[in-house]
């Protein structure tokens, strides 16, 4: 696909490239906190604030649980606001989650995927925001350096946009992504700009009985967030849930959009095909680990098996019907996840995925592969060995172990 605009290509780990965009976005306020694999991202956003090259208030805070208050804070008032984190950092940031979430505040964070302790590991895994699912963030996860830098821009334009407001993180995987040189292709600053546009805020009425923008004004008080007990804070939760409806729209308008101006389109937004229109046999994944998967499944065509991947580029919201269609002539689907829901019988992208075929037409045989916590290598011969696991599961009609572990040592 044809760029609307110049590119400039550039050597970048994954976190320049998300310092970079962040940047390019026109952000007022980043409060942060470093920690590994993330810190690159805001010390790089710490020398465009020293260098005059942004008009950012940068805000360093004493912990992730400060930074995401900040964010929020400097959100509610109108502001655009950015940050990032990883593992414990997320985990710390726990109860913000849902407060931002909450008060509908289009806070954007990168999220650069590393294992939870204990035992203590910088590596990646996707345990940091797999546990945090449910905390109403939109989630994104990108396979490079590239969909991490395009992602972000892409993330204010779909947490600010009026039907959805809710925050987004966009993840990608620690060390793997975020301290590896690829080519970025960068778009100029003001087609980025231009892209993401100003920030509009919805109107609302005030118990004065003004109409003024949803925002905190000395001028037009407002509360965000109060308290709201049996009467109403149902129907709080039941807004955000439409708004994570509307989002799986607007998602796919956005990735539309950025392909007409970049050249660059990641699916349909929501999932990514590979070779799925005749495919017998499949696996679906999240984040970097799709490269190699897409790679194997080349080889695979070659020898004449029917091999797919469907990559969940968004996995909240969950796109059940897109993942319905895309897999529905699939006879037998490998599910692979980067973390563990413990006693929850699989990973969590499996309870997901298999939940959304429960009621397509077709009943394909559905296997979990739980793989590469910790940052432990995966080598394309045991990657390739789920689809050979597929091929025999098709053979014999018969799934004998639900739940594998690949590459573990038992």
């Amino acid at each position: 696909m044809a760029s609307l605009v110049k590119h400039e290509k550039n050597a970048m780990s994954g976190d320049e490239a998300v310092a970079y965009a962040a940047k390019q976005s026109d952000v007022d306020v980043v409060a942060a906190y470093p920690i590994t694999p993330q810190t690159i991202i805001v010390e790089k956003f710490s020398e465009y604030v020293a260098n005059g090259e942004v008009e950012t208030e940068f805000v360093c805070v004493e912990s992730e649980h400060s930074a995401m208050a900040a964010c929020l804070s400097a959100s509610v008032t109108g502001a655009r606001a950015f940050t990032a984190t990883a593992s414990a950092g997320l985990a710390l940031m726990h109860e913000m989650l849902f407060v931002t979430s909450g008060c509908r505040a289009p806070v954007v964070m990168a999220v650069v995927n590393r294992a939870l302790s204990a035992p203590l590991n910088i590596h990646c895994d996707h345990s940091d925001s797999m546990a945090q699912r449910d905390s109403g963030w939109i989630q994104l996860y990108a396979e490079n350096a590239q969909e991490a830098y395009d992602s972000i821009i892409q993330a204010f334009r779909i947490a600010e946009d009026l039907d959805v407001l809710l925050p987004v993180m966009v993840g990608l995987d620690g060390f793997t992504l975020s301290h590896t040189l690829e080519n970025v292709e960068t778009l100029p600053d003001d087609a980025v700009k231009k892209f993401v546009g100003t920030r509009r805020l919805p109107n609302v009425l005030t118990h004065e009985g003004k109409t003024v923008p949803f925002k905190l004004d000395p001028d037009n008080p407002m509360t965000m967030g109060p308290i709201a007990l049996q009467n109403y804070y149902f129907e709080f939760k039941r807004q955000q849930e439409e708004a994570m409806k509307n989002a799986l729209t607007v998602i796919q308008q956005v990735n539309d959009e950025f392909a007409e101006l970049s050249g660059r389109k990641y699916g349909n937004g929501l999932v990514d095909a590979y070779c799925l229109d005749d495919a017998e046999i499949a696996a679906v994944c999240l984040g970097s680990t799709a490269g190699t998967m897409k790679t194997i499944v080349d080889e695979l065509r070659q020898e004449g098996v029917k091999a797919g991947l469907l990559r969940l580029r968004t996995f909240r919201p969950l796109s059940v019907e897109e993942i319905r269609s895309a897999l529905e002539s699939v006879k037998a689907i490998a599910v692979m996840d980067k973390s563990m829901s413990f006693g929850g019988y699989g990973g969590a992208v499996f309870h997901e995925v298999r939940h959304a075929l429960y009621e397509a037409n077709a009943q394909p045989f559905v296997v979990n592969y739980i793989y590469g916590l910790g940052g432990r290598d995966t080598s394309p011969r045991e990657l390739r060995g789920i689809y050979e696991d597929l091929q025999r599961i098709l053979q014999t009609k018969r799934v004998e172990n639900p739940i594998q572990y690949l590459g573990l040592r038992e």
